[in-house]
C-alpha cells in the first residue's frame, strides 16, 4: 500500500505558494529534500511571464527561473485567477504539474463543483443558484427551507459559509450577497451530521487517510482553521470509491475530498485540490508528504519514459 515503483532520479521541483512557512509546504519541501530532490518555494504572486511561439518564460525578481522539473501547486482562493495563471505557464514549459490548472480552476468555483459531480453520479446535498431577484424564497424552499447553507462561490477553510436559520435571515443574507454581486449558492443542512465530517485525502485512485473532523462547541463549521478537532475514522467502501470518483471526475491527482454522512447516505460536500497536511498527517501519523513526492517521482519518470 502506498509503495509506488521507485525509479527516482534527482529533481528540481518548485512549490508554488505564498507562505513558505506554514506546515504543508515545509513538510513537502522536506519530504523531497529526503529524496534528494532540489526544491524551491515560489510566491506565485511574484512571478511574472511572457509567452510567445518560441519560448514560453517565467520570471521571479526580475530573472528568468531555471526548468523545474515539477511543480506542486499551493494555490490559494484568494490568487487563484493568477496562481493558476501562473501554474499554466510552469505546465507550458514543460514541468509536471502535481494537480493541473485547468483541474484546480474547476474545484474553485464550488457550484461547477457540485455539477460535474452530479453529472458523474455521485451524491451531493441538494444546492441551488440563481441570480433572478424575483425568487428568493422558491430559492430557500428548494433546497428544503431552513436552516440552510449559504456559501461563496469561492472560498476556503469555512470561511464564507454562513447558516441561516430563518426565511429571514437567509433572505437578508442573499439579498445582501446580490446588491453587492457576491457569488453564493445555497445548499441543504443536513442536520442530522451534528457538526462532523469526514475529511479523506486521495492520492490517485487510493484513500491514503481519512480523518473525522468535529465543529467546535457553537459552531457547525468542522474545519481545523476553525477551531474543529479531528480524530481516527474508518471509513466505508461505499465513501472511499465517492472520494477517488470525486477526484478523478475533477481530474485531480491529489485531492481533499469531504463527506457528511447523512439518513439517505453519505454525500459529497466539498473537493479541495490543496489540502492541508498538518490535522491528518498528525492525527493518522502517517507521512503523507512523502506519499505526494514519491507520487510525482513515479508519475514524472514514467512521462520521461
Amino acid at each position: 500500500m502506498h509503495n509506488y515503483e521507485d525509479k527516482t532520479i534527482r529533481m528540481k521541483i518548485a512549490i508554488l505558494s505564498r507562505d513558505r512557512t506554514i506546515y504543508s509546504c515545509r513538510r513537502l519541501s522536506e519530504a523531497a529534500k529526503k529524496q534528494n530532490h532540489h526544491v524551491e518555494i515560489i510566491d506565485p504572486l511574484s512571478c511574472y511571464i511572457k509567452i510567445n511561439n518560441a519560448l514560453p518564460t517565467i520570471y521571479s525578481r526580475n530573472e528568468i527561473l531555471p526548468h523545474f522539473d515539477a511543480v506542486i501547486p499551493r494555490i490559494s482562493t484568494y490568487i487563484n485567477f493568477y496562481g493558476t495563471t501562473i501554474l499554466q505557464q510552469f505546465e507550458n514549459c514543460g514541468s509536471y504539474a502535481l494537480n493541473k490548472s485547468r483541474a484546480i480552476k474547476r474545484t474553485r468555483d464550488k457550484f461547477y463543483t457540485m455539477q460535474l459531480l452530479t453529472k458523474a453520479g455521485i451524491d451531493i446535498p441538494v444546492t441551488g443558484i440563481s441570480y433572478y431577484l424575483k425568487n428568493t424564497h422558491h430559492l430557500i424552499e428548494m433546497v428544503g427551507g431552513p436552516p440552510l447553507i449559504i456559501k461563496l462561490l469561492e472560498g476556503t477553510q469555512g470561511i464564507g459559509v454562513i447558516l441561516a436559520e430563518t426565511i429571514a435571515v437567509a433572505e437578508s443574507i442573499i439579498d445582501t450577497f446580490r446588491s453587492l454581486n457576491i457569488k453564493f449558492m445555497v445548499q441543504e443542512f443536513i442536520k442530522e451530521s451534528k457538526g462532523k465530517d469526514l475529511r479523506c485525502l486521495v492520492i490517485g485512485n487510493e484513500v491514503v487517510a481519512a480523518i473525522e473532523r468535529k465543529a467546535k462547541t457553537g459552531d457547525f463549521r468542522s474545519n481545523l482553521h476553525r477551531g474543529g478537532k479531528a480524530y481516527p475514522v474508518e471509513i466505508t467502501s461505499l465513501e472511499r470509491d465517492m472520494a477517488i470518483q470525486s477526484a478523478f471526475t475533477l481530474g485531480l491527482n491529489v485531492a481533499g475530498v469531504d463527506i457528511l454522512r447523512a439518513n439517505r447516505g453519505s454525500l459529497i460536500m466539498e473537493v479541495n485540490a490543496s489540502p492541508g497536511l498538518e490535522g491528518i498527517e498528525t492525527v493518522t501519523g502517517l507521512d503523507i508528504a512523502s506519499m505526494m513526492i514519491n507520487w510525482i517521482n513515479c508519475h514524472y519518470n514514467a512521462d520521461m519514459y
